[in-house]
């Protein structure tokens, strides 16, 4: 769940196939044009013209562009979550060394195949994953390390998940503003603390 002023709320929620599969199409639209072009630069116009519809029909489900923004950010949100959770629910498969590796695979990837969820990381959009779901996560990460150390106390291992998690999400905004040639060297570094960092906890 997350939060949203009402402004940034869905003017028409979708309640049939054909519906969702329009706000689905605007969606990829905006993310297309934002990835081109930048937040700024992407006008509902363009965004309409990417999805092969009329201007009208957008606003039909998004009062204005932050409306669609924040859509299309949960919507990245929501993937992110549930390959979040594949990982670490598929972790105790795995070394220390071979998790950390899936982790920032995961990420680059997501980055890779969603080109405009770095620019929309330095959008202020008041968007706020919900904390259950949060704690969701970083329980099933705690789980995990568990069974990587059986000694390691509830209490310690969510923090362990919470840290970890923390200083992998931090790679975001590095990411984004390094050149691309650059990036594979930053991951490096990232993992090589990760890994440092959950070798020394997990024993």
């Amino acid at each position: 769940m997350s939060l949203a002023s009402d402004n940034q709320k869905m003017r028409r929620i979708p309640r049939q196939e054909r519906a969702a599969k329009r706000v689905d199409a605007l969606l990829d639209a905006a993310g297309d044009v934002i990835a081109e072009r930048g937040f700024d630069a992407a006008t509902m116009t363009a965004i309409a013209e990417r999805a092969g519809t009329s201007i009208g029909a957008v606003y039909q489900y998004f009062p204005n562009k932050d409306a669609l923004v924040f859509a299309l950010r949960t919507r990245y949100g929501d993937e992110m979550e549930a390959q979040w959770s594949a990982l670490g629910d598929a972790a105790q498969d795995c070394s220390v060394d071979e998790l950390v590796d899936r982790i920032f695979a995961l990420m680059t990837d997501f980055m890779a195949s969603r080109p405009a969820y770095l620019p929309l990381l330095s959008v202020t959009l008041n968007f706020r994953r919900d904390a259950a779901a949060r704690n969701r996560l970083r329980g099933r990460f705690a789980e995990s390390f568990q069974r990587y150390n059986p000694a390691l106390a509830d209490a310690d291992a969510f923090r362990v998940a919470e840290v970890a998690l923390q200083v992998v999400k931090s790679l975001n905004p590095l990411y984004a503003a390094a050149k691309p040639k650059e990036r594979k060297a930053l991951v490096d570094e990232y993992k090589l603390a990760v890994s440092s960092y959950l070798a020394t906890r997990l024993g």
